[in-house]
């Protein structure tokens, strides 16, 4: 389909904001177990990303079928609608720091909203890609999700910023009035979705209709996930808490983390016109699975922007990869096997964000062990990039239809 201007940039652009949005709580980690703060302990902590992870999934799942039904614009604006809520929830919860107890589900609420808006958002946004750029859809969706990763890398930044004035519910509030912009805009485009070839009845969607190689491509997002997420979640608990690194020094690593990913899904979209994209692939799944280990052993603020810079490149392109490899094999399946991508991603999430607290509170590992588990995590997504990078098979190629 062609698509104006305003569409794509309108789609590209919310891919910043939701960046933005997704990676505004675990860059307030400091917020949320500072005893000054909500006081949180870190089980409480990685309990409030359950509901993220809840919805996320189910949004994630659901979004094709209800694209079916209703429309993808639809289901992009409920995803908006759902981001406007989850900032404004808290936003408002800086309101209950004295109240540790009601901020607590108050914050739920905001979790699980920004798991249905990222859910349902994504999803749309990775399929409109596909669809705007049908000979490019490597590089429409590395060029996407990089720019899912500018916001990613903005939000520890700008926390730390209105940290640093004492107002970081500023952050949420400037984020909510940026999706009402994005919702009116949306509302006056078409933004029509992916239509089927010569007006043939859309494939049944549900697991009964995935290709037998999605289930590789949902193991890789959900162990990426996982990594991911060590990461993104606990990167600046772990050097706050274990190394003595400062909060700001924490809160640079971070930074580093997200712009790396940023950057490497750029170098990828450039070199993977000279190097095969699968190959690259590979490459990054072994870096991380090495990366892990450093990060075992890191040591001060320096050692920290360094390794989790260097792990935000690993990270880089796994997901979108896979999201972009699926879609390309089975084009008329693009936006299931966007949406079933994400809900495996996000469980691997929940694992990773739920899962750390209580290692590090209840069996008492320390965050230098969990991180050097990572490495063994790791593995099976190694084994897995092998068998993606063999040739497709010939009739996939050729119909788009599971063999």
């Amino acid at each position: 389909m062609t698509a104006n201007r305003t569409e794509i940039g309108l789609v590209f652009f919310a891919a910043v904001v939701q960046g933005l949005a997704l990676v505004t709580f675990p860059a307030a980690s400091a917020i949320f177990t500072d005893p000054h703060g909500f006081g949180f302990d870190r089980t409480r902590y990685g309990a409030m990303f359950v509901p993220q992870v809840v919805f996320a999934i189910l949004a994630s799942a659901m979004a094709p079928k209800m694209a079916r039904r209703w429309s993808l614009r639809k289901v992009l604006l409920v995803g908006f609608a759902s981001n406007f809520v989850s900032m404004t929830l808290l936003a408002l919860s800086a309101l209950l720091v004295g109240v540790p107890d009601v901020a607590f589900y108050v914050l739920l609420a905001a979790t699980g909203t920004l798991g249905l808006g990222f859910g349902s958002t994504v999803m749309a946004l990775n399929t409109y890609a596909e669809t705007f750029f049908p000979q490019g859809t490597d590089g429409a969706v590395l060029a996407l999700n990089a720019l899912l990763g500018v916001g990613t890398a903005l939000a520890p930044v700008l926390v730390a910023i209105v940290v640093g004035i004492g107002a970081w519910w500023l952050l949420p509030i400037v984020i909510a009035c940026i999706l009402v912009l994005i919702l009116g805009a949306a509302l006056k485009e078409q933004l029509r979705g992916p239509s089927v070839a010569g007006g043939a009845s859309p494939p049944p969607i549900g697991f009964g209709s995935l290709p037998n190689r999605f289930w590789l491509y949902a193991a890789a997002a959900f162990v990426y996930g996982i990594l991911e997420t060590l990461n993104g979640n606990w990167a600046m608990v772990y050097l706050s808490r274990e190394r003595g690194v400062s909060a700001q020094g924490a809160s640079f690593s971070l930074t580093a983390f997200w712009v790396m990913v940023t950057v490497g899904r750029v170098l990828v979209a450039v070199i993977s016109r000279k190097i095969s994209a699968r190959w690259i692939y590979l490459g990054l799944s072994v870096l991380l699975l090495i990366i892990f280990q450093l990060a075992a052993w890191v040591q001060g603020e320096a050692g920290g922007i360094v390794v989790f810079g260097l792990a935000g490149l690993a990270c880089s392109a796994l997901l979108p990869l896979s999201i972009s490899f699926g879609g390309d094999e089975f084009p008329r399946l693009a936006a299931v096997m966007a949406g079933e991508l994400i809900a495996f991603y996000q469980l691997g999430y929940g694992v990773a964000a739920f899962g750390t607290g209580p290692l590090r509170d209840l069996v008492g590992l320390s965050f230098s062990t969990i991180f050097a588990t990572g490495s063994f995590v790791a593995v099976p997504l190694v084994i897995i990039a092998v068998f993606l990078i063999r040739a497709k098979p010939a009739e996939v190629q050729r119909s788009g239809w599971p063999s």
